[in-house]
């Protein structure tokens, strides 16, 4: 009779239950589990499936269940059937693990807002949607493969109603779930319509797939429950908890699953812990890396590369750590605001919860070691530089350093730089090297010193300067030789991929140019004065080359006059570009700038201090003086302005009058062009009235005459382009590798061809649907002849790697292992020839100034703060430079900050900063500046420290710090 009771007591609760089971059951993989029916009526269900659909079948198949008599454990049969068939809802019903009423409720509201938005979700990329719900476990592998048959089968709406039909079963928490799949999936339409956050309608570049998720600030579903019961439920979807609380399984008797009480700051349906969710393409690329093998990555601009390398470093690290060993990655980058990038934007964002993630450039690395860094963190971002100067103090014993054996992942970003001479190579040469050793040793049968695997990712391989297949394909193969890499993956990205319609702009040369003759005459009364005879044509790239060298052997030869009137011919040779590509008043304003900086430079804040100002600086200056009003009235007349910057004009106004939300990216070559081309259309009120927001990034280095870019400068300026407050950027081509730029519809070459690597970057911001490429001659510029010559490299370099691809594996291996051995014993030709490096002693150096020509100081004088920054210990030095306020200057970095200009107390010129370092004054000196006397040989081209063979002292501040306070002991008696 118990059992008798208990049947009856489950009955009930199932015909209780019927109505919820309708909607979580799947009868067909149910059916698979239930053994105790009989194949007759296993087959009638599926039959009424077919036919009236899975909840008629529902019915059916509960009836069946029921009928009597029942075998013995017939009930945990089904529940357990359930459970294991994923339809873990509805076993949660019959164990009587009810949910709460609230959340109940708002489950309720969200199945009812799906299917009063089933004619708008039916028009979703029905696969792609599918994938990503399978990869967050929304639906089963079954589910997954039904779909995507009917989707090939009977199309991609059906498909999608089907998918609807079946995310449903989920437990609470789907729904936001859903709603943050579509955003990832860039529906943002269907993403705004199901209530997702507009704050979160902007596309990360470097994922391809997968933003910040964000919140949905009032779903429809959740104004629905508001219409039917205003004074009751307030917050529906918002209130959804994370799926790990949402799928939590509770075990023990009778029981209701708690409310859900997540923070609203959560992200949509989730937990702050971020999902990485990978596109087929992306899967596919990233297979032999998660098998362990060294592959390069070589995927569009935009293409998720990076997320693809996060992806890969989770993996590597849980599989070390599931085996108990230790997992160490290095993410190799080339410029530092690629270190903070990576940092914020994806390894830590993803990886924070399980690992330690950190981030090291120049800048960031004075309150302790790199070695204890890498030692304390599983993940590294670093620049490159960082990794090869700790890799060779290891090797020279000068301190533990790093060592290749102790990583067990190297990530290289823009891994097409690891060739001769980058600092890539050399780091890939020690590993190279050490592998050769190990096939020694192994040989020995000795133990061998484990090496790293190798990941290399880049957006284009290139060809070099390759014209033939087979050469192209011998530069290529030297790469993969170089980063030992087994193969390359290119993906297929199918859909995913958007090309962007090309046009070539071309434009008509200036019929008459008074002011560029102006300028031409000022430069030609220059070359007379100074007795020079340039070779190539005013206003050229060639002509700066030539300027550039000319006042290096000037400076070298102490010709101070020459060397002046070289500073100067730059200067106008530039303003000739900038007349040639904006407009003639911002060549003038540039003119005009420098004049007054440079009369500024020869002014002293202590009034009893008189620079020198020597007779050609009198006539240089006084020459533009002369020519300064004729050279600003023919400015303002627009009948000169060049056809380019009209050309220009019209293809930005129609971009941002036929698209509803327009985006661009400008690329010039030249700084000056950058901030004057932002200027100019900041100044015309043609693009405010059709809501052009216009900004410029420019770069970082310090080699231009226009003052570099800050990463925090550019990191305001992309951020801003990225929430929509910037809508058209101005950059330079530090914006075409690796910055993180989100998708545009069009992007302007303006003048601007470098070669197909840059192309394809270029090219790859502007991957937007309907997108276009635009390319607009400027003088001088040879765009149109190098835009053919790259789009036949770039078809050289692909026809290159399909060869390489289609290579026998035995021939590739022998091919890159010929490559290697080359490589080896080419360095180490290199090192026997090469004179042994840093062998000069520092009282052999000596430092004047490179304007006046000066005695400032020796190498003995010069130490070294943490590797990076050459100051002057010199108590005789404060009497050689006058310390001039510079707020551009004024930077805070951990122990130290830069608070001002050192300039010359002779001539002016500027020598350096003054840097702060933990309390102590230090003049921090910048080589450029001066000309470097080496045993009576003088050198005047030496742009960073380290090229010069000399070691210098490391800054001993303990040492500083006594001596200065005994001083202030000895002022103070």
């Amino acid at each position: 009779m118990a059992v008798d009771g208990d049947d009856l007591i489950h009955e009930n609760l199932i015909e209780s239950f019927r109505p919820r089971l309708r909607t979580y059951v799947a009868v067909q993989p149910v059916l698979d589990l239930l053994h105790f029916l009989e194949p007759e009526e296993k087959e009638r269900v599926r039959q009424r499936a077919r036919n009236d659909g899975n909840s008629a079948a529902v019915d059916v198949l509960i009836g069946a269940v029921l009928r009597k008599p029942h075998p013995a454990g017939w009930f945990q049969a089904f529940v357990d059937a359930l459970s294991n068939a994923e339809c873990r809802q509805a076993a949660n019903y019959l164990r009587q693990k009810l949910p709460d009423p609230e959340v109940e409720a708002k489950n309720d509201n969200c199945m009812r807002m799906i299917d009063i938005l089933v004619p708008s979700l039916v028009g979703m990329n029905t696969k792609e949607v599918c994938m990503h719900c399978f990869s967050r476990k929304l639906i089963t592998k079954d589910d997954r493969d039904e779909i995507l048959h009917l989707a090939d089968n009977q199309g991609l709406r059906d498909a999608a109603r089907e998918l609807l039909k079946r995310i449903v079963r989920c437990p609470p928490g789907w729904y936001s779930e859903f709603v943050q799949i579509l955003f990832d999936t860039e529906h943002v339409d269907l993403y705004k319509l199901m209530g997702g956050s507009s704050a979160c309608d902007t596309t990360d570049e470097t994922t391809g797939s997968d933003p910040v998720k964000k919140s949905p600030e009032s779903s429809p579903c959740q104004l629905l429950d508001q219409k039917d019961n205003e004074d009751d439920i307030t917050d529906l979807c918002r209130g959804e908890c994370s799926r790990e609380d949402a799928t939590h399984e509770l075990s023990g008797g009778v029981e209701r699953l708690p409310a859900e009480t997540c923070d609203p700051g959560t992200a949509a349906g989730g937990s702050d812990k971020a999902d990485i969710v990978l596109r087929d393409y992306q899967m596919d690329v990233a297979k032999p890396a998660l098998e362990g093998k060294n592959i390069i990555i070589c995927l569009p601009t935009g293409s998720g590369k990076t997320r693809v390398a996060v992806y890969i470093t989770r993996e590597h690290l849980d599989h070390r750590r599931a085996e108990g060993k230790t997992g160490k990655v290095v993410i190799l980058v080339n410029t530092v605001p690629l270190v903070e990038q990576h940092y914020a934007t994806e390894f830590h964002r993803f990886l924070k919860h399980a690992y330690k993630v950190e981030r090291v450039s120049g800048k960031s690395m004075l309150k302790i070691s790199f070695t204890e860094i890498v030692k304390k963190n599983d993940v590294v971002i670093c620049t490159a530089q960082i990794l090869e100067n700790y890799l060779e103090r290891s090797v020279k014993g000068e301190d533990e350093g790093v060592h290749l054996k102790d990583i067990t992942l190297i990530i290289i970003d823009e891994c097409h730089h690891t060739k001769k001479g980058e600092v890539y190579n050399r780091v890939m040469m020690r590993y190279l090297k050490q592998k050769n050793r190990n096939r020694m040793l192994k040989k020995e049968q000795k133990e061998i010193v484990p090496l790293p695997q190798i990941l290399g990712m880049t957006a284009s391989l290139g060809v070099g300067d390759a014209t033939k297949l087979k050469t192209a394909e011998k530069n290529i193969l030297q790469i993969c030789a170089n980063l030992d890499a087994s193969q390359i993956q290119t993906g297929n990205l199918k859909n995913y991929s958007n090309e962007p319609e090309k046009k070539i702009v071309l434009v008509e040369d200036k019929e008459k140019d008074p002011f560029g003759d102006v300028i031409k005459n000022i430069m030609n009364v220059i070359h007379i004065y100074a007795n020079l005879s340039p070779t190539s044509e005013l206003g050229s790239q060639n002509y700066e080359q030539w300027v550039v060298q000319s006042e290096q052997q000037a400076a070298k030869e102490e010709a101070q006059e020459v060397r002046i009137c070289m500073e100067h011919l730059r200067r106008y040779n530039d303003a000739l570009i900038v007349s040639n590509t904006i407009r003639m008043r911002d060549a003038f304003r540039f003119l005009e700038k420098k004049h007054k900086e440079e009369m500024k430079s020869k002014t002293s804040p202590d009034e009893d201090h008189v620079i020198n100002i020597t007779d050609t600086e009198r006539v240089l200056f006084n020459l533009f003086q002369d020519n300064k009003e004729e050279l600003e009235k023919l400015s303002q007349n627009q009948s000169y302005e060049n056809d380019s910057l009209s050309k220009l004009q019209t293809n930005v106004l129609y971009q941002f009058t036929t698209r509803e939300d327009a985006r661009g990216i400008v690329f010039t070559k030249m700084r000056q062009s950058a901030i004057a081309l932002s200027h100019w259309i900041q100044e015309n009120p043609k693009f405010g009235d059709v809501g052009v927001k216009v900004s410029y990034v420019i770069g970082g280095g310090d080699q231009s005459v226009v003052k570099p870019m800050t990463p925090a400068e550019q990191k305001d300026v992309l951020s801003k382009f990225r929430s929509g407050a910037v809508n058209l950027l101005i950059a330079t081509s530090v914006a075409q590798e690796g910055l993180d730029i989100p998708a545009c519809n069009f992007v302007i070459c303006y003048g601007l061809v470098t070669n197909e690597i840059a192309m394809i970057q270029a090219r790859g911001r502007a991957r937007a649907k309907n997108s276009n490429y635009i390319v607009i001659e400027v003088k001088g510029s040879g765009v149109t002849e190098k835009e053919s010559v790259n789009e036949y490299r770039v078809k050289l370099m692909t026809d290159a790697i399909a060869r390489i691809r289609a290579l026998d594996p035995a021939e590739y291996r022998t091919k890159i292992e010929g490559f290697q051995i080359q490589a080896i014993l080419e360095d180490k030709m290199r090192m026997t020839t090469k004179k042994p490096a840093k062998n000069e002693l520092p009282s052999e150096v000596k430092l004047s100034c490179r304007h006046c020509s000066k005695f400032v100081c020796t190498g003995d004088d010069i130490h070294i703060i943490e590797d990076m920054h050459h100051v002057n210990v010199s108590s005789q030095f404060r009497e050689l430079f006058i310390q001039k306020e510079n707020t551009a200057l004024q930077e805070r970095l951990l122990d130290y900050e830069m608070n001002g200009s050192l300039v010359c107390k002779d001539c002016g010129l500027k020598w350096g900063a003054m840097m702060m370092y933990r309390g102590i004054q230090c003049p921090c000196l910048n080589v450029k500046n001066f000309v470097v006397t080496i045993k009576e040989k003088k050198f005047s081209n030496y742009t960073k420290w380290r090229e010069l063979p000399t070691k210098f002292q490391a800054f001993d501040y303990i040492e500083h710090a006594n001596r200065l306070a005994q001083l202030s002991i000895d002022e103070e008696a």
